[in-house]
């Protein structure tokens, strides 16, 4: 493609579309072309609400040739089949999380795009925004000496009680650890590196759960995963980390990041936010480093994506970032119900950090 501004098509026009779209259509690099739907009504609407010139089906948004980035909106139990058929077109992906439910079609997915030349990059995008881009500089400029542990941690009773349709949630491929599990994991990796092994248990508070608001309330449903896990992982650079990740929990903790140093500890921001300070813990005392960078939410990750493909670098939230956390989840799905340790086979490279003036709704193509 030849036009400076990167023509970008969405499928799946749910509730997250507006959390995308409010975002895309105010970044200058990109130009949001279409909106694709298996309902073609409900991503009519959202064309008209947000000034998208085009909607309709899969097939046709796949049909645009000025359509250069494929955002994936759509369940997880579909993110590997819809991406394929983004890379079949020639086009680069970014994707909801997660990037598989299982290994095999992530390796597939992973090998089809190199074949094509194309890119496959994975929310959570997070990791790009101020509240973690701050903590990672702290850290990288030695705040805290050498990374050495970590606790994380999400406490909660279940999204149940609040979300109208929450049933999805405690499916296969979801539960509190493929549907938190990216955030609080792609964070430690930022820190830590790669993850060598891990060691989980996990468990299942009851077999059922109930609707409790919209117009779904009182509808029973079923529970088909655990909906407690914590692990234990080690790095490959010898450090290590606990988590928690639970629905099963009347006392609520949410964003729970902590990283222990050589000379202090860093309580990080909510690594599901965008925004947040990081407090230093050390032997002066307690100080906080204020967030500075882009609070721009949910697509800030297509635009840096857009922008690495013009520049001809890699991005810094890339496939191989999700694949590793993937990996990292199915291994403590494994090791919960193994009761034993799994080793971690792949590795990452950890990116740059941003700097802090990058805004990305400024022009830069």
């Amino acid at each position: 493609m030849t036009a400076a501004r990167v023509g970008v098509g969405i499928v799946g026009a749910g509730t997250i579309s507006d959390q995308y779209l409010e975002n895309l259509t105010a970044f200058a690099d990109l130009e949001v072309r279409f909106i694709a739907d298996l309902d073609t009504g409900r991503a009519a609407a959202q064309a008209e609400k947000w000034g998208v010139a085009a909607s309709g089906t899969y097939e046709e948004l796949l049909a645009d040739d000025d359509i250069e980035i494929v955002v994936n909106l759509t369940i997880p139990a579909v993110h590997v089949d819809v991406a394929l058929q983004a890379v079949a077109a020639g086009k680069h992906v970014w994707g909801e999380k997660p990037y598989a439910l299982d290994l095999t079609s992530a390796r597939e997915l992973a090998e089809a795009a190199d074949a094509a030349g194309v890119r496959v990059a994975v929310a959570p995008d997070t990791i790009l925004g101020a509240g973690l881009q701050t903590a990672f500089r702290a850290i990288r400029d030695g705040e805290i000496g050498t990374p050495l542990t970590a606790l994380a941690m999400l406490q909660s009773p279940g999204p149940e009680s609040w979300h109208p349709s929450p049933e999805f949630l405690f499916a296969l491929g979801a539960g509190p650890l493929f549907d938190i599990g990216p955030y609080y994991l792609t964070t430690l990796v930022q820190v830590f590196g790669s993850v060598s092994r891990v060691f989980a248990s996990g468990s299942k508070s009851r077999e059922t759960r109930i609707i409790g608001s919209g117009p779904k309330a009182g509808t029973e449903f079923p529970v088909e995963v655990p909906t407690h896990v914590g692990a234990i992982l080690e790095f490959r650079n010898g450090g290590s980390a606990q988590l928690v990740l639970s629905f099963d929990s009347h006392l609520r903790r949410t964003g729970f990041v902590e990283i222990a140093g050589t000379t202090g500890t860093a309580v990080l921001p909510d690594p599901n936010m965008f925004d947040g300070d990081t407090v230093i813990h050390g032997v002066d005392g307690e100080r906080t480093i204020t967030a500075e960078g882009s609070t721009y939410s949910r697509g800030t990750g297509v635009v840096e994506l857009a922008q690495a493909i013009r520049a001809g670098r890699p991005e810094r939230v890339p496939g191989e970032l999700a694949f590793h956390v993937l990996e990292v989840m199915v291994a403590i799905a494994s090791s919960a119900e193994s009761r034993q340790p799994v080793e971690v086979a792949s590795t990452i490279t950890l990116p740059e950090t941003l700097d802090a003036a990058w805004d990305p709704a400024a022009p830069s193509l």
